[in-house]
């Protein structure tokens, strides 16, 4: 059995399409929101607490499951856990809350 995460959530392979594990739907059917924002993807497919970042060729917030990162166009990985708590601000630019 093949297994992977869709935007948090994990997921397998039936050998005929991916599904969500926990109840056997076909990931296709429903968008789920994020175990981490509580919020689902944009109707572009962004992330909901990263939005559009620009001069990102993808980004990914980690949804609570994993490490978030924004890989830049000059191949730049910014990776956002090490970084603490983060959110993207309007302007784009990526404010960091120090404890």
């Amino acid at each position: 059995m093949q297994y992977s995460y869709i935007h948090g959530y994990l997921c397998e392979f039936t050998g005929e399409e991916w599904v969500y594990s926990d109840d056997k739907s076909p990931i296709g059917k429903e968008l789920r929101p994020c175990p981490r924002c509580g919020e689902k993807p944009t109707l572009e497919g962004y992330d909901a607490c990263l939005g559009y970042i620009p001069k990102a060729i993808f980004a990914c917030c980690g949804h609570g499951v994993r490490e978030g990162y924004i890989d830049e166009i000059n191949h730049a990985r910014k990776t956002l856990d090490k970084l603490g708590e983060w959110q993207v601000n309007p302007d784009y630019t990526i404010t960091v809350k120090l404890d």
